[in-house]
């Protein structure tokens, strides 16, 4: 008695793929439906003016520097790589000989976003209230 078999030896076995997209298809689907999108809220921010004529009057400055290490600089003092609580002894320092200073921080462009918010936790941290940014003009081609 001889049994016929339904796969031959010689036949190679085939992964149907048609039901693999059709599983995948209705998951697509299920995750386009459930998904939920949050908005992030916008600031309103007013921007201030920037003109082109010289100040007529310099008011007390304090400048810290940045480069792209992490190396400050109080009013061409180096400090080196400092802690904000450092940096806030040294800005404490500056602002008791010039009282009703402006801090100018004038950092590198490629330097740190936290450096640069170690430069505001230390100003804050030293009561200095008044901070600025130094830039470069723009010279547009």
């Amino acid at each position: 008695m001889k049994f016929s078999s339904q796969f031959s030896p010689a036949a190679e076995p085939e992964i149907n793929l048609i039901p693999f997209i059709d599983v995948l298809l209705v998951i697509l689907i299920f995750l386009m439906l459930t998904t939920t999108y949050s908005r992030f809220n916008e600031l309103q921010l007013n921007l201030p003016l920037a003109s082109a004529e010289p100040l007529q009057t310099r008011p007390q400055e304090i400048t810290v520097s940045l480069d792209t290490g992490g190396n400050y600089a109080v009013d061409g003092q180096v400090l080196g790589a400092v802690g904000p609580a450092e940096l806030a002894v040294q800005l404490r320092a500056a602002a008791s000989a010039k009282p009703e200073a402006i801090l100018v921080i004038s950092a590198d462009g490629m330097a740190s976003h936290q450096s640069v918010v170690t430069i505001m936790e230390a100003a804050r941290d030293a009561g200095l209230a008044r901070v600025t940014f130094a830039t470069q003009a723009f010279s547009g081609s």
